[in-house]
């Protein structure tokens, strides 16, 4: 499989999704995955096409109203750059996608 493709998502596409990226990339390294990591604001998220898209839980409402494909997984953190809640909550959609 080709590497996956992973957004992170928020309001400006420069603070909390970088700082989620830089801990997601943590946990990727922790489980032998290697993907494609990058960072964007909510408008310009939904003209992409990533694997997975990671945000905050503040923003579910307003992906509910986007038009996202249904193959990329949605991950909602409630803390943003807590390694232990991304690996519990990524793990089973890298399984999902075959990249573990």
């Amino acid at each position: 499989m080709s590497k996956l493709n992973i957004l992170f998502v928020c309001g400006a596409g420069l603070g909390s999704s970088f700082a989620a990226q830089m801990s997601t990339e943590d946990v990727l390294n922790k489980l032998g995955v290697e993907a494609k990591l990058d960072h964007v604001d909510i408008s310009s998220a939904v003209s992409m096409n990533p694997d997975v898209i990671i945000t905050a839980e503040n923003f579910r409402s307003q992906f509910e109203k986007f038009n996202i494909d249904p193959a990329t997984s949605i991950v909602y953190l409630k803390n943003i750059v807590s390694k232990p809640e991304i690996e519990e909550k990524i793990t089973p959609v890298l399984q999902d996608k075959g990249a573990i």
